[in-house]
Parts: structure tokens; C-alpha cells; sequence
């Protein structure tokens, strides 16, 4: 069964697998998950969550065993892994594996998404299955889309209350074009580094600032070696639910069926743990004694106006397709 026609029955199959007079058949499947978040992270709830979904759901024959911190490999090594199958399943940064499918690189241009509901509607509609076909042709099949969040950026050296306290700051980032091009046209100084490296570099002073999501910053400690957080929002990081196509297609529709039911309703989850975390996560931070703070509306234009001609530079590498098509789809949402 193609993955088209597994989610375009899956509101059927749902039915079935409820019904007593259908008996849905389940093999015993343990998936290996790989994830870089910490386990109090909110990615992690919606690993739990789908797993005891597929435990419920399949009498206790299928669930998932969550590997937390990059413990398999960082997001690269760890989607590289699970399109070869030695992993059979990976929750990864999308912008980390843009370089894989450029539809995912999209998502991820500065100041794309203005609000969570925008967010919750490109996630979980047309353009969702529009990137999810393209998947399979790089031995990965793509059963949700979770959430990392907004964006955020802190430093060791000074409160970022203008566009030219960026100046001079050794900022670490993705090793990910579209963000090594933003930082650059803030004055920044980034730095590519894969996450594992960052508390460190941090420690040592190798690397003056970073950029994530509060609950991120918060599970990884970086109050530790940070002292200044401005809330820019200057990006957003979906987390594709990646599975290995071999695996995906060894299981049976009933097996499909599900996968693909529990980890769409992780999601809902996922999601509520991730937002209401990002709250939990700033009054922790500020207990720990970083200095929050946002930056002047002005400012924030001029942030805006800086970053704005990386939408051009990163159209070749994201796909002029792919970009038209979400920007077709935020247009119907706005409109």
C-alpha cells in the first residue's frame, strides 16, 4: 500500500480497528526512536504518547523505544541511520535534513509564521501531504509533523535590545545555510555546530551565543552559560515523525493504519506540552537569573527588514515549488 492511499484510508481503517466485529492483525514491532531532546523535553511526550497509543491500540504487540540527547546520533546521523534502516524511526530538526528534501528547508525561513495557528494549519494540512509524498523517495516515510517552536536567541555578553547588539557576536547555528545566511546579515558571527557541541562551545567561550526554542534552552541547561535571552521568534522548527520506508512497508495495513493514526493524535499532545512549556521554561529561566527581554517594535522592523532578502538568496536551495506553495497555502489561511 502506498503512502497516499494509507492516509487517504485511515478514517476507515480507524473504524475498523475499533469495531469488534474486525479483527485488526498486529505482529510484535518494537521501533527504535531517536531523538537530540532531553527526555523532560516536550518531544519526548509525543514519543511517549504515540508509544502507549500503539500499545493500547495493538494489544501490547507494537510500541517505541524512545533514545533521548542524541544518544543515537546527532539529527543528521541519526535521519542518515534511519533512511538506511539501522534506526527505525527518527523525530529530527526539520532544518537539519533540508538539505535531504528542500520542502523542509521552507518551513523554516525567517519570520515564515506569524502565530501558532498558522503553524497548526500548514502542519496539519495540504502542504503537510504535499511534503509527505515526497518522502518516500528518500527511503523515509513521514507520519506527522511535532514542533520544536519558536525560535529565540540568548548571549553571554550583553542584553540584544537593538540589531546592532547582534554585531561582532560569535553565534552558534544549525549547519544549515539559511540560518548562517540570517546571522551573517545581522552583523552576527555564526558558527555551524552540531547540537551536541553547543553546551561546551558555550562553556568555554568558543562560541558567545546560540538560538532555540525556550523549552530547549531550558532542558539543556543553557542558563548555565548564558545570561542574556531575547525573545526575537525569528524562526520556526517543525520536527517531522520520520519512519524508515523498508519497516514502514514490512508492516500491514492494520500496522500502517495505526502508526499513522497514533502519531497524528501524539501530535495533539506534543503540541500542548510544547506550548505550555515555553511559559514554564521562562520563569525557570528567569529563576535560574537569565535576563529576558524583547526588543523594541522598531527594532524588530528593522530585524525583519535585514532578514527579509534571505527568502531570495535561500530560493534555489529550498525550491521556488516548494516556497509558492506555502505561501499559496499561508494566503488562504490569512485570507
Amino acid at each position: 500500500m502506498t503512502l497516499t492511499r494509507t492516509f487517504a484510508a485511515l478514517a476507515l481503517c480507524a473504524t475498523a480497528l475499533t469495531s469488534p466485529a474486525l479483527a485488526a492483525d498486529y505482529g510484535k514491532h518494537t521501533f527504535k526512536v531517536s531523538s537530540g531532546a532531553a527526555e523532560d523535553h516536550p518531544i519526548a511526550t509525543g514519543i511517549k504518547s504515540m508509544s502507549a497509543c500503539l500499545e493500547e491500540g495493538s494489544g501490547g504487540n507494537m510500541k517505541m523505544r524512545g533514545f533521548y540527547s542524541g544518544q543515537l546520533g546527532d539529527d543528521a546521523d541519526a535521519t542518515q541511520a534511519t533512511r538506511s534502516g539501522s534506526i527505525e524511526m527518527v523525530v529530527t530538526g526539520s532544518a537539519a535534513i533540508a538539505g535531504i528534501e528542500p520542502a523542509l528547508g521552507v518551513l523554516t525561513l525567517p519570520f515564515m509564521f506569524e502565530n501558532d495557528a498558522e503553524v497548526d494549519a500548514i502542519m496539519t494540512g495540504p502542504f503537510f501531504d504535499y511534503v509527505a509524498e515526497k518522502m518516500p523517495q528518500h527511503d523515509l516515510v513521514m507520519l506527522s509533523m511535532w514542533e520544536n517552536g519558536f525560535r529565540n536567541a540568548t548571549n553571554s555578553k550583553h542584553p540584544i535590545k537593538a540589531v546592532s547588539d547582534f554585531e561582532g557576536l560569535n553565534f552558534r547555528v544549525m549547519q544549515n545555510p539559511i540560518f548562517l545566511d540570517t546571522f551573517r546579515r545581522l552583523g552576527a558571527n555564526p558558527v555551524p555546530m552540531a547540537f551536541g557541541e553547543v553546551f561546551t562551545a558555550l562553556e568555554t567561550g568558543a562560541v558567545d551565543g546560540q538560538e532555540n526554542p525556550l523549552p530547549l534552552i531550558e532542558a539543556t541547561k543553557f542558563y548555565e552559560v548564558q545570561k542574556y535571552l531575547t525573545l526575537t521568534r525569528h524562526a520556526y522548527s517543525p520536527n517531522p515523525v520520520l519512519v524508515n520506508r523498508g519497516v514502514w512497508e514490512s508492516l500491514n495495513a492494520d500496522e500502517q493504519a495505526l502508526m499513522a493514526s497514533c502519531a497524528a493524535s501524539a501530535r495533539d499532545a506534543q503540541i500542548e506540552r510544547s506550548r505550555a512549556a515555553v511559559g514554564e521554561a521562562a520563569a525557570k529561566l528567569t529563576a535560574e537569573g537569565m535576563e529576558i527581554s524583547e526588543m523594541p517594535a522598531e527594532e524588530m522592523t528593522k530585524l525583519r527588514e535585514l532578514v527579509s532578502p534571505v527568502w531570495e538568496t535561500s530560493m534555489e536551495s529550498v525550491g521556488k515549488e516548494n516556497f509558492d506553495r506555502l505561501m499559496e497555502e499561508l494566503a488562504k489561511i490569512r485570507n
